[in-house]
């Protein structure tokens, strides 16, 4: 084999290497080429997240305001429920007391 015949068969080696090449590409554009409904169903979804997202957003949003007045809420009633089982423990004294003293006056009397 001679120097020109070396060359022409590198050329041609080469040329098919390119369109193998070239070949391989446009398969692989040509199958993972998205179509105009694939594009407006991920334009879809993407907006269905979008809104998805707001939503849960919101949600928290309300539940920490929800938990923020009903934990005021909470502390409120128990300041109550204090203030109230303080009153009664004040009845049960002075209650206490009066019997005591009706117990002593009518003994005094008797």
């Amino acid at each position: 084999m001679d120097r020109l015949q070396f060359i022409i068969a590198i050329a041609i080696i080469l040329f098919v290497a390119f369109g193998l090449g070239w070949l391989a590409h446009w398969l692989v554009a040509r199958f993972s080429r998205v179509s105009s409904a694939d594009l407006g169903e991920m334009e879809a979804l993407a907006r269905a997240l979008h809104d998805a997202e707001e939503t849960r957003d919101q949600a928290i949003a309300y539940l920490q305001s929800r938990e923020t007045e009903l934990t005021s809420q909470l502390s409120q009633t128990e300041a109550e429920l204090r203030a109230a089982m303080e009153g009664l423990r004040e009845a049960r004294a002075e209650t206490e007391e009066l019997r005591s003293y009706i117990d002593q006056m009518s003994q005094g009397q008797a």
